[in-house]
C-alpha cells in the first residue's frame, strides 16, 4: 500500500488510525524498523508490514517532545535569545500597564 520509505528522524502518520510517528531504529539485517509514536510508545514492524500500512510522510510536530517527559526547555533547540527576548516583552507590557494605571 504504501510507498514511502522509513528514513530514522522522519517523521510519519498512519492514514488509517491517524497516529503520528518517528522512525528511531531500522536494522536491515533483520529487516525490521522501529518506530516511536508522539506519546512515547515503542513498536516493532517488520519491512513487509511497513509497506502494507498506508503511510505518509508529514513535518515533525511542532512540539516534538511529547514521548520525553523529563524535557528541558533548553534540550528543545530553541535559543536563550528568544526566550529572553519574550520575557522582555512581558516586562515592557507589565511596565505599559502600570503607566496606564498611573495616569488613572
Amino acid at each position: 500500500m504504501s510507498d514511502v520509505d522509513p528514513i530514522i528522524g522522519n517523521w510519519y502518520r498512519n492514514q488509517e488510525t491517524g497516529n503520528d510517528f518517528e522512525v528511531v531504529a531500522l536494522d536491515e539485517d533483520a529487516q525490521t524498523i522501529e518506530i516511536q509514536y508522539f506519546d512515547g510508545e515503542l513498536e516493532d514492524l517488520d519491512l513487509d508490514a511497513w509497506y502494507e500500512l498506508p503511510i505518509e510522510s508529514i513535518e515533525a510536530p511542532e512540539d516534538w517532545s511529547g514521548p520525553f517527559d523529563e524535557m528541558e526547555s533548553d534540550d528543545l533547540g530553541y535559543e536563550k535569545e528568544e526566550d529572553a527576548a519574550k520575557d522582555e516583552d512581558d516586562v515592557s507590557d507589565e511596565d505599559d500597564l502600570l503607566a496606564d494605571h498611573d495616569e488613572d
